[in-house]
C-alpha cells in the first residue's frame, strides 16, 4: 500500500514549486484538490458568502526508492 501526503500550494508558492516540493520529498502527484475560500459579509443584516480565493491541494503517492 503506498503512502499519501497531501501537499497545499502555499501562499507565495506557485503550482510548479509545489510540485518540485513534492518530488524532492519522493512523492508523485495523483490528484488536485481546489477548494475556495470565502468571507463573510453583513449587507442589510444578511449575511452573504464571498469567495475571494481559492487554495489548491495535490495528493501525492510516496515514489519507489528507484525513481527519485
Amino acid at each position: 500500500m503506498s503512502a499519501k501526503k497531501r501537499f497545499a500550494v502555499e501562499e507565495n508558492e506557485t503550482i510548479s514549486e509545489c510540485l518540485a516540493r513534492m518530488e524532492r520529498e519522493g512523492y508523485r502527484p495523483v490528484r488536485r484538490i481546489e477548494k475556495p475560500v470565502f468571507i463573510e459579509e453583513k449587507k442589510k443584516g444578511k449575511i452573504e458568502y464571498k469567495p475571494v480565493s481559492q487554495k489548491i491541494i495535490f495528493e501525492g503517492i510516496k515514489l519507489p526508492k528507484s525513481e527519485h
